[in-house]
């Protein structure tokens, strides 16, 4: 009994999520769908088209562009921070931890508000370098907690050996550390990436409009009744996530054959 209802929860779970991908896929080609139809009347591949070379295939492009950037800079910036927390202790560590959880924790249309009021005044706002900024302030968040858990489990040994070798500090985390931690680091770059991918009020609110992302072309697809485009624009969406899931899967069946 245990095992039928495991894979009955199993092949729910499954459902729950390829249904509304199904449903997508299908409304991607739906030249005409009316109710109480339950399949469309005729079928059109010409929001695909767009994906070839249209506004889709740019606003696709600039969010691929944004998320790169903001991989980059996330992990740069949330490395050394959560590298210094986790080298804390007591309540300066879990004071840290709060603050860097901050940008993760607040509202994103509240801290978008606030980010473009600073961009503003810098004479950003409205502008790709101001949005991948705006990105950046997520990302850098998640991944200051993310390295923060990777560092308070790191063994620093082989990089004080390093130290007492002769070494310096940014020789020995250059050639020990940081290789060491490949794998962590890879992993940080695709979160970043996922966190940017998905934003919507930070682009909104910073961009003014005039940065158009994978996910506004969405909205706005949605905002005017163009369901099949809006369809094909989240299906584009869900391909990130959909990869990481499966290089997380890989990637433990691997250390389940290379653990004891």
């Amino acid at each position: 009994m245990r095992a039928a209802g495991r894979g009955a929860l199993f092949a729910l779970l499954a459902a729950s999520a390829a249904v509304p991908l199904g449903l997508l896929a299908v409304w991607s080609v739906a030249g005409a769908w009316f109710y109480p139809a339950l399949a469309p009347s005729a079928y059109s591949a010409e929001a695909w088209r767009q994906v070839a070379g249209g506004d889709l295939a740019a606003a696709a492009g600039r969010s691929v562009a944004l998320g790169a950037g903001a991989a980059l800079l996330g992990t740069a910036a949330g490395l050394p921070v959560g590298r210094a927390l986790a080298r804390l202790a007591g309540w300066r560590r879990r004071l840290g931890a709060a603050l860097a959880f901050l940008p993760v924790a607040a509202p994103p249309v509240a801290l978008a508000v606030g980010t473009q009021l600073f961009f503003l005044r810098l004479g950003l706002g409205g502008t790709a370098l101001g949005v991948l900024l705006a990105h950046t302030v997520p990302a850098a968040g998640y991944l200051a907690l993310y390295f923060l858990g990777v560092f308070a489990a790191h063994d620093a040994g082989p990089e004080e050996e390093a130290r007492t070798l002769g070494a310096t500090a940014r020789q020995a985390f250059w050639r020990v550390t940081l290789p060491a931690l490949r794998r962590q680091v890879a992993e940080a770059l695709a979160l970043g990436f996922l966190v940017s991918w998905a934003q919507v009020a930070f682009t909104q609110l910073v961009g003014g409009g005039l940065v158009r992302t994978l996910p506004t072309e969405v909205f706005s697809y949605l905002r005017s009744g163009q369901e099949r485009y809006a369809a094909t624009g989240a299906l584009l969406l869900s391909v990130p996530p959909l990869l990481a899931l499966a290089a997380a899967r890989v990637a433990a069946r691997r250390a389940a054959v290379a653990g004891p």
